[in-house]
């Protein structure tokens, strides 16, 4: 038996631990799951999405617990009060669309015949959600999941430890059946064996490429389902009749928002010359104004990195950025706050190329690059000469040119005028190594089910 302890960003303490459980008690609770699936399928769609929506009624309760016990456990400020608006609107939005996502596609219902395809729930559901946006990243799968039919077993990331657990009793005590909804506490080897053993119906995973691959050797040969969201190393190009302002408040935003710890976070920057200059200077005052703290203080801004060795790889990258000729816009001696820990003040580098790690590596914190450009050809190479494919931010005042730059650009997502946002109205997806398959809208549903036909032939006289 392995312990699992969260170590708390922001004092380096052990904030909650729990022990694991081992194949045999995970295969047990998975096989209650199994046995609850048929029945859980058999309910009303409406008292599924009724309960299912009381569940996320009843974690909204909870708030004055989850808010800071994020801050304890990724360094997410308190300032800016969990998760629940994306948290509330993706499951409002997966809700309202679920009766027409399910419904069955009717090719003929005549006297003769009746061919229709109907949508099957998988069956059990693992989610692995990582630990950056622990309640919405789960919710884009748990929700959809249940609705549909599936029963769902959680496995949450030790930084987030608590997650799971907190999910699971808000969605029980609101009437969601126990076997139905379960929060597991598992190490990487168990997980991988439960998934060799074929102990689930479809795979859900949010992590790092890695963690994707790993996955994916594990389902090999079991013909099992999975989604996979992993890195991102997501662009935004500013064009010369961009708004300036406009554009300086949402990349910076993008890019240092939850200490730059966001799946879609901007990671780097292409400005056509003629902003360039002007945009440098007001992204240096935006990011001036953030307040490096203690995620409990209510004054901060920009909290701690949710482990101190990811604050490391982020100092790495800079560091060799700047010994390659980089040009750092922010002076670190002003952020007497970087312990050189888990708290790292922000920067925004300049005079970058993609020779360096810090403009092609996923960084995932509070950095970003700038780089001047000619024009929409340049611009389009560099946003395209990555790994990795989640979204990409577009800024004119041209839906037309952004319409025809985004059909070139190797992207799940293409943003204009806006950036590091998700829309459960459209589907969550990548391309390259940032994964595959989708989440949310209707695509979503069609993804945690399967399409069973049905030709019937009637009798007649």
């Amino acid at each position: 038996m392995t312990i699992l302890k969260c170590i708390s960003p922001i004092d380096g303490s052990v904030y909650a631990e729990r022990p694991t459980q081992s194949f045999d008690e995970a295969g047990a609770a998975i096989a209650k799951a199994r046995a609850a699936r048929k029945d859980w399928a058999r309910q009303p769609l409406n008292k599924r999405i009724k309960l299912v929506m009381a569940g996320v009624a009843r974690l909204n309760e909870m708030v004055d617990e989850v808010v800071p016990e994020l801050a304890h456990m990724i360094g997410r400020p308190v300032k800016y009060g969990g998760e629940f608006r994306g948290f509330n609107e993706r499951s409002n939005y997966v809700a309202s669309i679920a009766a027409d996502a399910l419904a069955p596609l009717v090719v003929e219902d005549s006297a003769t015949f009746t061919r229709q395809i109907l949508r099957e729930p998988h069956g059990v559901v693992l989610v692995i959600a990582p630990w950056n946006y622990p309640y919405m990243t789960a919710i884009n799968t748990v929700a959809p999941a249940l609705m549909a039919g599936n029963t769902v077993v959680i496995k949450h990331a030790t930084q987030s430890l608590l997650v799971g657990e907190r999910m699971v009793r808000a969605f029980v005590e609101a009437g969601v059946p126990e076997d139905v909804f379960q929060n597991l506490f598992l190490d990487h080897q168990t997980t991988s064996d439960l998934i060799k053993a074929r102990q689930f119906d479809f795979i859900n995973f949010t992590g790092s490429v890695e963690g994707g691959r790993s996955i994916e050797r594990a389902a090999a040969g079991t013909f099992v389902g999975l989604g996979l969201e992993l890195g991102g190393k997501d662009p935004g190009y500013v064009m010369e009749d961009a708004d300036l302002v406009a554009a300086v408040d949402t990349l910076m935003d993008g890019a240092m928002f939850n200490s730059g710890q966001c799946c879609c976070g901007i990671e780097r920057i292409y400005v056509h010359s003629s902003l360039y200059d002007a945009f440098v200077e007001k992204s240096a005052a935006w990011v001036a104004n953030l307040k490096l703290g203690n995620p409990l203080d209510p004054e901060t801004t920009l909290g701690p990195m949710a482990n101190k060795r990811f604050a490391a790889e982020v100092r790495v990258q800079v560091g060799e950025a700047i010994a390659a000729g980089a040009v750092p816009v922010v002076d670190a001696a002003n952020s007497p706050q970087d312990d050189g820990g888990a708290y790292l003040a922000p920067q925004i580098l300049t005079n970058v190329d993609h020779t360096m790690r810090v403009m092609r590596d996923e960084s995932f914190g509070p950095v970003v690059g700038i780089m001047k450009v000619s024009g929409d050809d340049e611009a389009l190479g560099l946003m395209n000469d990555s790994e990795f494919g989640l979204t990409a931010s577009l800024w004119t005042k041209d839906p037309e040119r952004a319409a025809r730059i985004g059909a070139d650009i190797e992207t799940g997502t293409v943003f204009m005028n806006r950036a590091d946002y998700l829309d459960p109205a459209l589907c969550w997806t990548g391309v390259k190594n940032t994964g595959r398959g989708g989440s949310l809208s209707v695509i979503g549903f069609q993804n945690l089910t399967r399409p069973k036909s049905y030709h019937l032939k009637k009798v007649t006289a």
